[in-house]
């Protein structure tokens, strides 16, 4: 029987490609909140409604990692199913997904409760952390290293 050999970040995973996922999305979800944490240190200054400024921009970040979390999981599971099946359950889960968002962002700027453009800015915190992330999973390799 030949043994399987495992792909570089599988034998980091320990052999787990799911753990490799869970790592990424995990680094998503850092990368989300340390630009949570940039808006908020930076951009609370200049408004006059720093409430409504602070509500705005962390449910942007819990959109955002909501979002994350929701593609990774949409993917795991189309990912299962042959080309043509996979595409069509990803237009269904990119539909619902942004169907919830708008439902949130209008909610948002309906009920006035919340800054709506602080809120889109938290969730813009999804784009950025995916492309920080290479930044993020250096300084995460760092960190499962010395805490194993």
């Amino acid at each position: 029987m030949e043994e399987k050999q495992m792909l570089p970040e599988e034998q980091e995973a320990g052999g787990n490609k799911a753990g490799k996922v869970d790592k990424t999305l995990l680094e998503l979800s850092l990368g989300i909140f340390f630009w949570g944490i940039a808006c908020q240190a930076v951009g609370v200054w200049p408004v006059n409604d720093k409430i409504g400024y602070s509500i705005g921009l962390w449910i942007g970040i819990f959109l955002a990692t909501a979002a994350g979390i929701h593609m990774w999981w949409a993917l795991d599971r189309s990912l299962d199913f042959a080309g043509a099946t996979a595409v069509k359950m990803m237009t269904k889960y990119n539909i619902i997904r942004y169907l919830a968002i708008v439902a949130s962002m209008g909610f948002v700027m309906i009920s006035g409760f919340a800054n709506p453009l602080s809120a889109f800015l938290g969730l813009m915190g999804l784009k950025v952390a995916a492309y920080l992330q290479p930044f993020t999973h250096k300084i995460c390799i760092k960190f499962y290293r010395d805490h194993g």
